[in-house]
């Protein structure tokens, strides 16, 4: 979601919340298919990620 989107750059820094920041949210996975999915999707070249 987009909670902080109306905080200003000044309000976002003030909350630690940087640019480069990605937000987890995750459910009732098994943590070894949170893992595995974070790795694979990192390991991804940014051209396939669009």
């Amino acid at each position: 979601s987009m909670t902080h989107s109306t905080y200003t750059p000044e309000e976002r820094a003030a909350h630690g919340i940087s640019e480069g920041l990605v937000r987890l949210s995750v459910g009732l996975e098994e943590v070894e298919d949170i893992l595995a999915d974070l790795t694979q999707a990192l390991q991804m070249p940014a051209s396939l990620a669009a």
